[in-house]
């Protein structure tokens, strides 16, 4: 049965969707304001998204008011981001990075079942506890909810464990989003409703529309899978090749003799480990990965006493392991791919696309601008594009919801009716 939702009431059997987008690097709030105004028109929308720059946090609490009163929504999210990523009236998808910049987006999405909600993170439910206990926190129903945007403040504790809860009450629930930006000003980074809140805030969707994911880790694998034999938390100390055992350090000393003079020398800043995860959920929110993933982590010390390894994530026994090298090469082709292949599996093409990207992928790493938004333009040639350069990307991979860094997470909005 196909979820119901009220708004179908007030809709004309005849309503599209529609997406509107508006994209100003005005210095002045209330000139970017004017121009995304006049840019999307009177209309009404089901859904606004709001991404601004953080060059405007102090006059942050007059965004949403300023917009209200020259747009009309629904619903209204959104967030700060270290820089912004927007699609202008002409349709010319742009990463503003340095610049003050202010996006936004209203969507009309005919038969879809929209559910905001803004929660505290300070307290959160027990991972022990029931999944019903999260659902209650949330206050969405999980038989509504297909898929999730999730943006969260970057002053909120328990990150990691909202992540956990959120996978834990929503498990067939895609979840894309990311932490807004930090700055100085005495209120949050984040928009919801008519206000700026700290916390977490999101969308959960349902109905005719889900988001697809698409997460772009921006590295390749260099030299062999690795197995852990030992291990203690997230301290690597001892690997295996097959019958031969050795330290942490021993195997990368192997591996990186095997490289170029110019793939060595990139390794000194750019080498990661990506560590394997297995699905663990039926039915789980990643459909690329066939079994196991490499969820790609930094690299965070090195004891020279015994060899071991320092990484930033837990590892256990019997886990695989590879060295991973990021470069821009390997970001674009990884990137296109995956949107490729999110192109081909579904059946109708996205109403937008919805870009968090890591504040160290843009030019930094492509060496030129809208490196994540082009690539995206070359595999579908018009898709709309928002979103914002973040603190930390939150996706799926390997079958659960992670938090993410010096990743591209996509989130693909698309009509996709249930069958009744």
């Amino acid at each position: 049965m196909t979820p119901f939702s009220p708004l179908n009431w007030f809709r004309s059997p005849a309503a599209q969707a529609s997406c509107r987008t508006a994209l100003s690097c005005e210095a002045s709030l209330d000139e970017a304001v004017r121009q995304v105004a006049d840019e999307l028109g009177s209309a009404s929308a089901d859904l606004a998204l709001v991404f601004v720059s953080s060059h405007f946090a102090s006059d942050l609490p007059r965004l949403l008011p300023l917009l209200h009163k020259r747009l009309q929504s629904t619903h209204w999210l959104g967030a700060v981001g270290g820089g912004v990523i927007g699609t202008d009236r002409s349709g010319k998808a742009t990463e503003v990075e340095r610049n003050a910049a202010l996006s936004v987006t209203l969507l009309n999405l005919p038969g879809a079942v929209l559910q905001p909600f803004a929660v505290a993170t300070d307290s959160l439910p027990d991972l022990d506890g029931s999944s019903e206990e999260w659902h209650r926190w949330f206050e969405l129903d999980p038989n509504t909810t297909r898929a999730m945007l999730l943006l969260v403040d970057p002053g909120s504790s328990g990150i990691t464990d909202l992540i956990s809860g959120r996978d834990y009450a929503y498990p067939a629930a895609a979840c894309i989003g990311g932490i807004a930006a930090p700055h100085n000003a005495p209120h949050g980074s984040l928009l919801c409703g008519d206000q700026v809140v700290s916390g977490a805030v999101g969308l959960g969707i349902g109905g005719d529309w889900t988001l697809d994911p698409v997460v772009a880790q921006g590295c390749r694998p260099i030299g062999p899978v690795f197995a852990i034999e030992q291990s203690h938390r997230n301290v690597l100390l001892q690997l295996s090749e097959g019958s031969r055992r050795d330290s942490p350090v021993a195997c990368l000393q192997r591996v990186l003799a095997e490289l170029t003079e110019d793939e060595r020398e990139m390794a000194k800043d750019s080498l990661f480990l990506g560590v394997e995860r297995r699905d663990l959920l039926i039915g789980g929110n990643q459909p690329s990965e066939p079994g196991s993933a490499f969820l790609v982590r930094n690299l965070i010390g090195v004891d020279p006493r015994n060899g071991a390894v320092a990484v930033a994530e837990r590892v256990r026994p019997g886990q695989n392991v590879q060295f991973q090298l990021r470069e821009a090469n390997a970001s674009r082709q990884e990137a296109s791919q995956l949107l490729c292949a999110a192109r081909e599996r579904a059946e109708r093409p996205p109403l937008l696309g919805l870009l968090f990207a890591c504040l160290g992928r843009g030019s930094g790493l492509f060496g030129t601008a809208d490196g994540d938004v082009s690539i995206a333009r070359s595999v579908m040639a018009d898709l709309p594009i928002s979103g914002a350069f973040c603190n930390g990307e939150i996706g799926p991979l390997g079958g659960s919801t992670h938090l993410h860094g010096y990743t591209a997470c996509w989130g693909l909005l698309r009509q996709a009716p249930l069958s009744s």
